[in-house]
């Protein structure tokens, strides 16, 4: 039988090699790790879903809103589409940088002072934090040789303050270019009550965890929604507060979705 010329035999050993490899790592390699992970870690290779009633209500993994329903613990934001979205898990890809409202979005800075006063008054605490106006939006000011404008409050808003070094500050007139002048943030005297993960997203969007010190503030309110001691809450929140991964990395949490559940019950 008359040899098959060599670049023949090359390509037969590639196709060969493939045909190996694709059932190793595309059928075996998969089926093993699926059923070791089935076998093993069932419930959270399948999501780490959570029941109640014999119904699917989320995932341990997954935050989801509770906005409305001022009876429950509330999550954190959401910047992953109208929120925990998982088909559009995201951050803000907003930085400490992002001052200035437009007239297409607010800041970055001012959403977070919204926030914070929105959660203030659902807790019945001081929503004012540093670099916030008590209207709720950045203070920031532009500042010329001859004058300062608060930007983000817009006439006839009365600015946050009268005066800054020796320059009578305006109210933002809204369509005028303020680009040439000094951007300054101001810090002010506030001192923050809210957490910060109250006013701020995760990076993905979807984190179900809240902090202990915002479960915390959240504990009087969701004791008198249920007729509960707010001592009775606060074990709650301690029996579902989790600690540092491996004892040393991140701070402990409180996951909601589980907290809430427990409520119920």
């Amino acid at each position: 039988m008359e040899r098959l010329p060599g670049w023949i035999r090359q390509h037969l050993a590639a196709v060969r090699a493939v045909a190996v490899l694709t059932v190793i790592l595309g059928v075996a390699y998969p089926l093993a790790t699926t059923g070791v992970a089935q076998a093993l870690f069932n419930g959270k290779a399948n999501g780490s879903l959570i029941e109640k009633d014999g119904r699917t209500v989320g995932s341990a993994l997954v935050g989801q809103p509770f906005e409305g329903h001022d009876e429950y613990f509330q999550p954190r934001p959401s910047a992953a589409g109208d929120g925990y979205d998982m088909l559009s898990t995201a951050a803000s890809n907003l930085g400490p940088e992002d001052v200035l409202d437009t007239p297409d979005r607010p800041s970055l800075l001012t959403q977070v002072c919204a926030r914070s006063q929105a959660v203030g008054e659902l807790e019945g605490v001081s929503g004012a934090r540093p670099y916030c106006t008590g209207d709720g939006v950045g203070a920031v000011l532009k500042v010329f040789p001859d004058r300062a404008v608060s930007v983000n409050q817009a006439c006839p808003a009365r600015p946050f303050v009268a005066q800054y070094e020796g320059l009578m500050v305006e109210c933002g007139k809204p369509g005028e270019d303020y680009a040439a002048g000094r951007t300054v943030p101001v810090r002010g005297d506030a001192a923050a009550v809210v957490p910060a993960d109250a006013v701020t997203a995760s990076g993905s969007g979807l984190d179900p965890h809240i902090s202990v010190a915002y479960a915390e503030l959240q504990a009087p309110r969701v004791a008198k929604q249920h007729g509960l001691d707010v001592a009775q809450v606060r074990d709650l929140i301690q029996e579902h507060t989790t600690g540092r991964a491996l004892g040393f990395m991140g701070e402990p949490a409180v996951n909601v979705l589980e907290l809430n559940l427990a409520l119920d019950q």
